[in-house]
């Protein structure tokens, strides 16, 4: 009798743990190269074919969120010109546009492929409205080259991976980057790199950097450099870099850069597990700079344990 109860009650907890792995959202990560030389303009071809057979059912993307007012604040006359012109524009929009909700929320769900060209400028139009700067490109990538995407390697991520596989599944795509900090993180890293010329952390870095570079040839000439961007060997060489972990001698700069650098991925981490979890969606792939992964790894490990966290290689 005592055996039949131990069996039952084992029997009991394997099924439980069963039903709740299959309801476990999990989130996929793929480090990305951002834009790759036109050697290896091919890269980012086999990564698509990843992405698409891995099915997700949500895109998260490198792009500042719409209401990250912070981030905006910076950005509207930060690093990049891009987004200052994104800004800009977007202010204008909100002053000037006749947004339509409801026209909005029509051709939103309706299927890319029945799109005129019309509907698609108006999207465009209002996706700028509402500072939605990841979508803003979907559809700007879409009026350029038509459902299918481009022909030719555009060489970067977008083009390659990101926009070509949301329009493949219909998608939108799901903004989660943040630049709150990213004035600072610049200042101390450019601080760094000046107090390293003289106690030798510059020479680490340039060590890792030629054997990054170094161990990147061969997989770059056989079509396999996202495979081997996704190495976790060569993620903990990236993150070691651009988070300045690298310098042994940790002074004010240094010190300075990682702090905001690992602060950046810690609200990364929480922007993307925020939206994960007040979603249904199971499958969630997120599409970032490798140098990223890993800081998002611990992140998602320590803080969000009920969200299962797979990078690209390890599925």
């Amino acid at each position: 009798m005592k055996t039949k109860i131990t069996l039952i009650a084992t029997l009991f907890v394997l099924v439980k743990l069963f039903a709740q792995e299959k309801n476990q959202q999990e989130i996929v990560i793929i480090g990305t190269m951002h834009t790759v030389p036109k050697i290896v303009k091919k890269s980012y071809k086999p990564m698509l074919k990843f992405a698409k057979k891995y099915n997700p059912e949500a895109i998260y993307v490198e792009s500042p969120m719409a209401d990250d007012d912070k981030s905006w604040e910076y950005l509207k006359e930060g690093w990049s010109k891009n987004y200052q012109r994104f800004y800009k524009r977007s202010a204008e929009m909100k002053k000037l546009f006749p947004f339509d909700e409801a026209k909005f929320n029509t051709l939103y769900d309706k299927p890319y492929s029945e799109l005129t060209t019309d509907e698609i400028d108006y999207m465009i139009k209002s996706f700028i409205y509402k500072r939605d700067n990841g979508n803003y490109e979907l559809y700007s990538y879409l009026r350029n080259y038509g459902v299918n995407g481009s022909k030719k390697p555009t060489r970067h991520e977008d083009g390659d991976l990101t926009y070509k596989l949301a329009l493949s599944k219909n998608m939108k795509v799901i903004n989660m980057d943040d630049q709150q900090t990213n004035k600072e993180f610049h200042i101390g890293w450019q601080k760094c790199v000046k107090e390293g010329r003289e106690n030798g952390n510059n020479a680490i870095n340039a060590k890792l950097n030629k054997k990054h570079y170094n161990r990147a040839i061969l997989p770059g000439i056989f079509r396999n450099l996202g495979h081997y961007v996704n190495k976790r060997e060569t993620l903990e060489r990236l993150d070691e870099m651009s988070s300045l972990s690298y310098a042994k001698i940790k002074t004010e700069g240094c010190v300075q850069g990682k702090k905001y650098f690992d602060e950046r991925n810690m609200r990364m981490a929480y922007n993307i597990a925020t939206q994960v979890k007040n979603s249904s969606k199971k499958r969630n792939l997120v599409i970032v700079g490798a140098a990223h992964v890993i800081g998002l790894e611990k992140e998602f490990k320590e803080k969000y344990p009920e969200l299962k966290v797979i990078l690209m290689n390890d599925f």
